[in-house]
C-alpha cells in the first residue's frame, strides 16, 4: 500500500507536469498536506497568509466581497491549480481581498512563505509555472469584468452556466437558483425566470437543484 509521501509525490508529478524531479523533491520536503471539509472557509479577506496552496483534490470556489457584503463569484480553483493571487500575497505579506471556501473536500500542498523566493529563484519551472498561473488568472478575470461591465443579465448567466459545466467537464451541474442569484450579485427570482427562458430554447434542462446542458456550447 502505497505512503502518504508516495502518494503526494505521484500526485505532483501528475498534476503539475511542468514540475522537474528536483522541485516536486524539494516540495515534498517543505510541503506540509492540509485538508479542509465541504464548506470551509479557507481564506478571508484580509487575512494574511503563511503559505500557498497546490491543490491535489477538489474543488474551491473563490469571490471578491463588497463593502455592503455583497459577494461576486470569481472563478474556481481545482486539482492541479494554484492561487495566484494567494502567491502575490505571501510573496509580498499582504492580506488577501478575496474569500475562499471549499465546494467540496480539498486536499492540498501548503508551502510556507518564507520558501518563495527561493523557489523563483532556484527552480525554473517554478518560476514559470507562477507566471502562467498569473496570467490565466489575469485573462480569466479579465473575461470576468468585460461579462459584468458589459453585458446583461441573461448573457451574464450564459456565460456563468458555461463556466460550471465547463470547469467539471460535465453536462450537468447540482446547484440551486439561490447559489446562482448569489453569485451573480442578482435576486432567485430574476435568475428562476431566465432559467426558464433558457429552457423554453432547449438549451438547457432544469431539474431540482440540477442543470443539464442541452445544447449551450
Amino acid at each position: 500500500m502505497p505512503t502518504e509521501s508516495t502518494a503526494i509525490h505521484s500526485s505532483l508529478h501528475d498534476l503539475f507536469p511542468t514540475f522537474n524531479p528536483e522541485l516536486i523533491s524539494h516540495l515534498e520536503k517543505i510541503g506540509q498536506v492540509v485538508e479542509f471539509p465541504e464548506g470551509e472557509n479557507m481564506m478571508r479577506p484580509g487575512q494574511y497568509f503563511k503559505s500557498s496552496l497546490l491543490i491535489l483534490e477538489g474543488r474551491v470556489k473563490l469571490y471578491r466581497e463588497g463593502d455592503d457584503g455583497e459577494e461576486f463569484f470569481l472563478y474556481f480553483l481545482e486539482k492541479g491549480n494554484a492561487c495566484a493571487l494567494s502567491m502575490i500575497c505571501a510573496t509580498k505579506n499582504e492580506a488577501s481581498a478575496v474569500k475562499a471556501i471549499a465546494v467540496t473536500p480539498v486536499k492540498a500542498l501548503a508551502i510556507p512563505i518564507q520558501h518563495m523566493d527561493s523557489l523563483m529563484k532556484d527552480y525554473k519551472s517554478w518560476y514559470y509555472f507562477v507566471l502562467e498561473t498569473y496570467r490565466s488568472r489575469f485573462e480569466e478575470l479579465l473575461e470576468v469584468i468585460d461579462q459584468v461591465a458589459f453585458r446583461s443579465m441573461d448573457e451574464k448567466l450564459e456565460f456563468y452556466l458555461r463556466r460550471q459545466f465547463d470547469s467539471i467537464q460535465s453536462n450537468t451541474i447540482t446547484i440551486t437558483h439561490q447559489q446562482i442569484a448569489d453569485d451573480l450579485n442578482s435576486s432567485r427570482e430574476v435568475i428562476s425566470r431566465l432559467l426558464k427562458k433558457l429552457e423554453a430554447r432547449k438549451v438547457i434542462s432544469v431539474s431540482r437543484n440540477e442543470i443539464i446542458r442541452i445544447t449551450m456550447a
